[in-house]
Formats: C-alpha cells, sequence, structure tokens
C-alpha cells in the first residue's frame, strides 16, 4: 500500500470516528456502552505497548544508570551429598 492510499485510508477512519463520535448523543444505551468498551479496549491495549516498550527498553539499553551493561555469571555446582 502506498503512502498516498495509507494516509487516504487513515483519514476515511477518522472521519467515520468522527461522525460516530457526533451521533453518540442520539444514540441507544446499548450502542453508547459498546463504543465505550471498544474504546477502553483500544486504550487498554495501547498502554500495555507502552509498558512493555518501556520495560524492554530499560532492560536493554540500561536506562537504568548502570555503567556495566554485561551480567555477572554464576556458576551452578552440584549440590554434596
Amino acid at each position: 500500500m502506498s503512502s498516498e492510499g495509507f494516509l487516504k485510508e487513515l483519514q476515511t477512519i477518522g472521519e467515520k470516528l468522527l461522525l460516530k463520535l457526533q451521533r453518540l448523543p442520539k444514540a441507544d444505551p446499548v450502542e453508547i456502552v459498546s463504543f465505550c468498551v471498544v474504546l477502553l479496549f483500544i486504550v487498554t491495549v495501547l498502554l500495555l505497548m507502552i509498558i512493555a516498550c518501556s520495560c524492554c527498553c530499560y532492560s536493554c539499553c540500561g536506562c537504568g544508570g548502570r555503567a556495566d551493561h554485561r551480567r555477572r555469571k554464576i556458576q551452578v555446582r552440584p549440590a554434596a551429598h
């Protein structure tokens, strides 16, 4: 898909969302609740993605202020009987 097609599709989705928001005060209660559930799902997924990316960046990039990025290896020895 070209960038022009993608932008046009994004604009179409935005217009549909705006139209849906404008009609929301006159909608049935079931439609309002379903719209809120879908909106809550989208926000939750985005929030979880942000948390996952920030945790990954924190562990990979050493954003915690550590100078040494290598982990210390611990030797495991068999237990004596």
